[in-house]
């Protein structure tokens, strides 16, 4: 067994006292330096090599008759600048010990990197006799941490260049990492970009678990952001799980670290606003297609409304013939029995002859993005008749469930009323309110016009069919409001109007979300 095996074995020969190790033999510390993993270097005052260890043989590759009485400075590179000696000088000259980096020479001529630490050495004057230097070769480690330092850059100059936003966040939801496109969205979503969005998502999508996709990620998902008097904002939105292990001393042993979220947001509004306007206008082509099938339903109801009456009374009048049996009823009868046979028949004929409404399936609607294309469908009418529109929007409008088309078709007719009656005005301001809210149950959405108005007396009868406050002449038979409070009922909303004469018209639609 070893010396230093048998003082590290046997507590009763470590001193219990510091004095006592003074009582230990020289040889200890002689074996302590030189089976020493460091370089070990003892110089005279004067920076002359007096002793050097076997790893300092190993780490320069010279020999101990190669350095004996030599200046430290044959291990000298010229790389190294002045000014490290001068620092090195000027801290030994103190008195104090001197810890650096040197770029040093083998004997071979091959360069490396010394971790080196100098203690000046001093007499019971307080005068330097020698001085210790201890180094170790640590090139591999300067080169693996450059690399890492290399690769970290590398890695941020691909990311902050990359043209889609990334942000790193923590379980908490607080943002660690984030790169320049990230930080421009912050101009649009400030102050939090990745809490709004996180919540839109929310919002939108009914399958989003927040909570379970900061844990294990979420594949890609499009949400849409909207804007007061501009246009919405759309992204497509990713998270990938990073794991990191944990760099503390005592996780040495253990596998722990941290998992974080790396949130990757695309802007795709250029990509929706495209398609949008295919899809506009695609929806105005049906909606002219719609509006033809309604005017004709219309129209026809509005023939069988007015058949029904005289038929009504005819009826009536065979029934009080059979009740004067004095008459002779026979040719009466047999006229009014022709009549009725013929008029139902008509009407049997109307009825058949009005086009069936095309069905559509419910689905999420959101009535953000109805309202959007209808206000883009009306924009040459209301350019061309100088009436400005004022849209705000609830920026995380959930979706509802709902018939698009259906709706479209309702807001558009409550704001083709509003632009008749603004033009029917035709003074003072012309402005179009629009505005969406998100109440607790339901989706509100309010149309106020600076319009003429609808009058006390009339505000009962507005969804009556076939009651208009349009002058005669003009292309209206008064169902456009009866049209619109079916769909709402078909939505199980609320449909209300608020007006004053010459003071405007407030239009209340609430579609629930369920």
């Amino acid at each position: 067994m070893s010396r230093s095996t048998s003082l590290n074995s046997d507590p009763s020969a470590v001193p219990s006292e510091p004095g006592d190790y003074d009582q230990l033999p020289p040889q200890v510390f002689r074996q302590a330096v030189e089976q020493s993993a460091l370089a070990i270097s003892i110089t005279d005052a004067h920076a002359h090599i007096v002793y050097a260890n076997p790893a300092f043989q190993r780490v320069t590759g010279y020999t101990l008759p190669e350095v004996i009485g030599r200046n430290e400075s044959i291990l000298s590179y010229r790389v190294t600048p002045p000014i490290v000696y001068e620092s090195m000088w000027a801290q030994l000259l103190r008195q104090k010990p001197w810890n650096g980096l040197l770029v040093n020479r083998r004997k071979d001529g091959s360069r490396y990197l010394a971790d080196l630490t100098i203690t000046p050495v001093l007499d019971e004057e307080q005068n330097i006799t020698h001085y210790l230097g201890m180094h170790r070769d640590v090139t591999e480690m300067h080169r693996l941490e450059r690399q890492v330092r290399n690769q970290k850059t590398l890695i941020e100059s691909v990311v902050d260049a990359a043209q889609v936003a990334m942000v790193l966040l923590d379980s908490r939801e607080r943002v660690l990492l984030s790169n320049q496109t990230y930080k421009k969205l912050i101009g649009d979503l400030a102050p939090d970009p990745a809490q709004l969005l996180l919540s839109a998502l929310e919002r939108e999508v009914p399958a989003f678990d927040r909570v379970n996709a900061l844990a294990s990620g979420f594949a890609p998902l499009e949400v849409r952001i909207d804007r007061q008097d501009r246009e919405p904002l759309w992204f497509s939105c990713a998270g990938s799980l990073i794991d990191e292990q944990d760099t503390s001393a005592e996780a040495f042993y253990e596998n722990r670290g941290y998992r974080y979220m790396l949130l990757v947001v695309q802007d795709i509004s250029e990509l929706k606003r495209q398609q949008d306007h295919i899809r506009a206008s695609g929806l105005r082509a049906l909606l002219t297609e719609q509006e033809r099938v309604r005017s004709v339903r219309e129209t026809l109801s509005g023939a069988i409304y007015q058949l029904g009456g005289p038929l009504n009374m005819i009826a009536a009048a065979a029934k009080l013939l059979e009740r004067q049996p004095q008459l002779d009823q026979q040719a009466l009868k047999k006229m009014f029995d022709d009549v009725l046979r013929v008029g139902g028949m008509t009407l049997d004929n109307l009825n058949a002859s009005i086009p069936a409404l095309a069905q559509e399936p419910l689905q999420p609607v959101n009535l953000n993005a109805i309202l959007q294309n209808v206000l883009w469908i009306l924009t040459p009418r209301l350019l061309g008749l100088g009436i400005v529109v004022e849209w705000r929007p609830e920026s995380l409008l959930p979706n509802v469930n709902g018939l698009p088309t259906s709706l479209t078709m309702l807001f558009k007719q409550l704001l083709d009323n509003a632009i008749e009656g603004i033009d029917a005005k035709r003074q003072g301001t012309r402005e179009i309110s629009v505005t969406t809210l998100a109440r607790e149950d339901h989706v509100e959405v309010l149309i106020e016009d600076s319009g003429a108005g609808i009058a006390a007396e009339l505000q009962s009868r507005v969804f009556e069919p076939f009651f208009t406050t349009k002058t005669r002449g003009q292309p209206h038979i008064g169902m456009g409001l009866t049209m619109a409070q079916d769909v709402v009922m078909r939505h199980e909303g609320l449909i209300e109007i608020d007006s004053a004469t010459g003071q405007g018209c407030q239009v209340r639609v609430q579609i629930p979300y369920v």
